[in-house]
């Protein structure tokens, strides 16, 4: 999935991504930051899909994919605009936009094993003018470049949790996106083990905020906020 000692890694998922949820403990060192894990997980549910047709999860549910498109509708984003999706997973939001009418549709993943799924679905969807990769983003190929716009479902929260230094793991991270993304390109991220703010600074080093976008409330012990954090960056 989404990430590892290599990245590029992303999940489907209706659960939300590495370390969400009561359990999900912040920053602590996880196998969720894992290639290995993510690996297996993929290995699975490319079974899965093979035996009974199951597609799998949709991270951060089907109301985040919604989201998105529907803020690159608002936008009016050209429909050949190249779009990278970081972490792809099972590849199920690169079918979304594919059928939405994008015409120019990149996913990548460290895991050889979700590009396999991924691909899989695509085919069964009848779908032939996606692209699949296997690559770690936090050492792109130098083919890996000139996007419009690059989104992430949950491939920088699993960064987060690696176990071996994920500080300078999502220092690569951002210094991989300025390279892959546009002068003046978006970058849309949701997650949901960094606030707003902590994005904000995660990300200030070339990248400005452009918009914030709604996500869904929760209410605990008399205080309100948001579960998961979507956010829209500019590359300045």
């Amino acid at each position: 999935m989404n990430e590892g000692a290599d990245y590029g890694g992303g999940a489907g998922g209706a659960a939300p991504s590495p370390g969400c949820g009561p359990e999900g403990g912040g920053f602590v060192p996880s196998a969720l930051g894992t290639r290995e894990h993510w690996d297996a997980v993929y290995k699975r549910e490319l079974q899965t899909f093979q035996e009974y047709g199951d597609t799998g999860e949709i991270w951060f549910g089907e109301e985040s994919m919604t989201r998105l498109i529907r803020w690159m509708q608002k936008h009016k984003i050209p429909l050949d605009a190249s779009v990278l999706d970081i972490g792809t997973g099972n590849g199920v939001f690169l079918v979304e936009l594919a059928k939405f009418g994008f015409s120019d549709v990149t996913g990548i993943d460290y895991s050889p094993s979700a590009i396999q799924l991924s691909g899989s679905i695509i085919e069964k969807e009848g779908l032939s003018n996606i692209k699949l990769k296997v690559e770690d983003f936090l050492n792109p190929s130098t083919k890996l470049s000139g996007f419009h716009i690059c989104i992430d479902k949950g491939t920088f929260d699993a960064i987060s949790l690696n176990p071996d230094n994920a500080i300078e793991k999502r220092k690569q991270y951002v210094e991989s996106l300025s390279r892959v993304l546009k002068v003046k390109g978006f970058f849309l991220i949701t997650s949901c083990n960094w606030t707003k703010e902590e994005l904000l600074d995660e990300f200030s080093e070339g990248f400005e905020l452009f918009e914030e976008l709604p996500t869904p409330k929760f209410s605990f012990g008399g205080r309100s906020g948001n579960s998961v954090a979507a956010l829209v960056f500019q590359k300045t």
